[in-house]
């Protein structure tokens, strides 16, 4: 992707704060790629190239910059919003899709040829998919150095890298030193005091961050036993690879989420930061949603009120999914307590110990031929989830990042029980899509009501939100947040 020079280097230059992420400076001199924020002395003009990611620095034959640590750059990128099939390739490479597959199996997935997958990386991102994946596992094995005291082998495998060897040769040609020269004294403290078995680490973002609205929007949908909030902390089990375990996520002094984990196998730990990124929405450009948003008169006042207001995410796709129907026609509450009734009865038993934390949400399997008439759910409602853990089981890249939106959102509508309002609001909160907009739900009507209190019809809704594309799932955030209105 092109980017203009004069531009970027005015950025560097002032080291705008704005940009970081956006775009990653090569410097011809010295080899070294950097952020837009690097304290180092700023390059002449001619001695500099511009890149999208970081990815296509380093293909091109740049090696990281150790002052300003181009692994702690908020997630963002020029090139995001230029491909639905790359971000769903991103999306996939993240949870491993390139760790013991070929860029072949990856195109399949996504409908292409693995030609057409190479050229649609290189015009985005100036990389191929393979230097995206081998980049992003660089500069996670680079984080973990700096901000855990993981031994060397453990940094290795729970970056992805096949071998303690492999891991070796990478930084020393790379950084021209071994792995161990890049841990200094006291660094690996920067995540704060850890327990015996825990892994800590921080989850940059693009400031402002609203953590109240996010921690007030999951609180009432806490599911007991799965999930707690105990202060700003946000703690709940998870399963991954058969085993158990335990995350925990609060704010940080910096503009980062410290995430503390107790999970045994460390080799999912690139999988496990994948999924915290989509719950708490790390990859958001809030400027961007907030420029574009107080455009409209009815936005601007709520925006104002909520600058950084994220679009909360969820943990799994068949969790998601049950959340959802369980969540028709009734109350937050009354599908939280639904939800809670459901896991003790058919989630496994957590297998770590823990005093608030006692089960995971039950796997799509278990609920395929369960009798769900002691749950508290209708006939139909029953059936319809039923249905779905069926679909999930038979299909488990029913959710997968894989699918487009679209794609995906017409084989959920083609579920008895799922209908226009639960596939948008699963496509919001699951698959990320930042205009999937539920036009009937009673929650986004009864904020926009005139001063008749005269609700506006789902078809007059949808009409009000053509102002706030792309971002209509951001617009109905925020009227759910400051206009009290649960979904």
């Amino acid at each position: 992707m092109d980017l203009d020079h004069d531009a970027c280097y005015r950025a560097i230059c002032a080291r705008d704060p704005r940009f970081d992420g956006r775009f990653f400076t090569g410097v011809k001199t010295t080899g070294i790629y950097c952020r837009p924020i690097c304290p180092a002395r700023t390059p002449r003009r001619e001695n500099v190239d511009f890149f999208a990611s970081a990815a296509g620095a380093q293909e091109a034959g740049y090696r990281p910059c150790l002052r300003c640590r181009p692994e702690t750059a908020p997630d963002l990128g020029a090139w995001r919003g230029t491909s639905n099939t790359v971000s769903r390739a991103l999306a996939l490479i993240e949870l491993g899709a390139l760790d013991e597959a070929p860029v072949e199996r990856l195109a399949e997935r996504l409908g292409i040829g693995a030609r057409h997958l190479r050229r649609l990386f290189a015009a985005t991102l100036g990389a191929s998919p393979i230097a995206v994946a081998q980049t992003r596992r660089v500069l996670l094995a680079k984080q973990l150095i700096h901000e855990t005291t993981l031994p060397m082998t453990e940094v290795a495998l729970a970056s992805g890298f096949g071998s303690l060897r492999r891991f070796n040769e990478t930084f020393q040609a790379l950084y021209r030193r071994p792995p161990l020269a890049l841990r200094r004294a006291g660094a690996a403290d920067a995540g704060g005091a850890k327990a015996a078995g825990e892994t800590i680490l921080l989850l940059r973002y693009k400031p402002p961050y609203d953590w109240p609205a996010m921690v007030s929007f999951l609180g009432p949908r806490l599911i007991a036993g799965v999930e707690t909030i105990e202060g700003s902390v946000y703690r709940r089990t998870i399963s991954l690879q058969g085993e158990h375990g335990i995350v925990s996520v609060e704010p940080s002094a910096t503009a980062a989420l410290r995430v503390s984990l107790r999970f045994s196998k460390l080799s999912a730990l690139p999988n496990i930061i994948a999924r915290l990124r989509r719950v708490f929405d790390l990859a958001a450009d809030p400027e961007a949603v907030a420029l574009d948003l107080a455009k409209d008169s009815t936005l601007a006042p709520l925006v104002a009120l909520r600058p950084g207001l994220r679009l909360p995410g969820a943990w799994d796709g068949f969790e998601m999914a049950a959340r959802a129907i369980l969540g028709q026609q009734v109350t937050v509450a009354g599908a939280a307590r639904l939800a809670a009734r459901l896991t003790a009865r058919f989630g496994e038993k957590l297998r770590c110990v823990d005093p608030a934390l006692t089960h995971v949400f039950p796997e799509p399997a278990a609920l395929v031929e369960a009798d769900l008439s002691g749950v508290g759910l209708t006939r139909a409602r029953a059936e319809s989830l039923k249905k779905m853990a069926a679909a999930a089981a038979g299909s488990p890249d029913l959710f997968s990042a894989a699918r487009s939106p679209e794609d995906a959102q017409a084989l959920l509508r083609a579920l008895p029980g799922v209908g226009d309002w639960t596939a948008q609001y699963i496509a919001m909160r699951l698959l990320r899509e930042p205009d999937a907009f539920p036009a009937a739900d009673l929650g986004l009507r009864r904020a926009l009501a005139g001063d008749d209190g005269a609700r506006p019809s789902p078809g007059k809704l949808l009409a009000r939100a053509e102002n706030w594309r792309p971002w209509r799932a951001y617009a109905a955030q925020y009227l759910w947040t400051c206009g009290a209105a649960a979904p």
